[in-house]
């Protein structure tokens, strides 16, 4: 089954695009919803523009398709990563407040009981998007907000970024052989 990954308009696209060359390596088929916002960030952080994501998936959707197929629950998706996810999409999805593809999308996941990982990009944190954060997670969102790890000693900003994304990955049932796991304090 394929895995819908939603890019949203906050700081953190480079993320998402490592997780799409993941799943591109590993075989694992992806369709692709983007929102005007990220149309404007993707290129400033990665200098990627959005046509360069259709080698990365089988469908490029934007977020006023509302009738596409992420849309309706007979699509089957194996998951759904909303990466990076803004507040203002944090807060519609946490509300069913389904005003564009990617919400309407993720509203599916939840009604459908399909995993949703909402990956949070934003600090520091009001009293709101804590509350969004929690009712979201109440309704079966995973909350996997975009926090590097440094145990693994990246040397690049590129290793860091591709460790969270395979984290990403395995949390959704992949296995990465090649991931620098935790060992203790030796």
């Amino acid at each position: 089954m394929k895995i819908l990954v939603a890019i949203t308009g906050a700081s953190g696209s480079p993320y998402a695009l490592s997780l799409l060359k993941l799943f591109q390596k590993m075989g694992q088929e992806t369709e692709i919803i983007v929102s005007h916002a990220a149309e404007k960030v993707l290129p400033l952080e990665t200098g990627f523009a959005v046509p360069d994501l259709k080698k990365f998936t089988t469908r490029l959707y934007f977020e006023d398709e509302i009738a596409a197929p992420p849309a309706s629950g007979s699509a089957r998706y194996r998951a759904m990563v909303v990466i990076p996810c803004t507040m203002g999409t944090l807060a519609a999805i946490s509300q069913g407040f389904a005003k564009n593809l990617i919400v309407r999308a993720a509203d599916v996941m939840l009604k459908e009981k399909r995993p949703l990982i909402l990956v949070v990009r934003e600090t520091p944190l009001n009293r709101i998007h804590l509350k969004n954060m929690l009712a979201a997670q109440e309704a079966g969102a995973i909350i996997y907000p975009a926090m590097p790890a440094f145990y693994h000693r990246p040397k690049t900003l590129e290793e860091m970024v591709d460790f969270f994304a395979a984290r990403i990955a395995e949390f959704l049932g992949f296995e990465i052989t090649n991931l620098k796991r935790w060992r203790g304090i030796v």
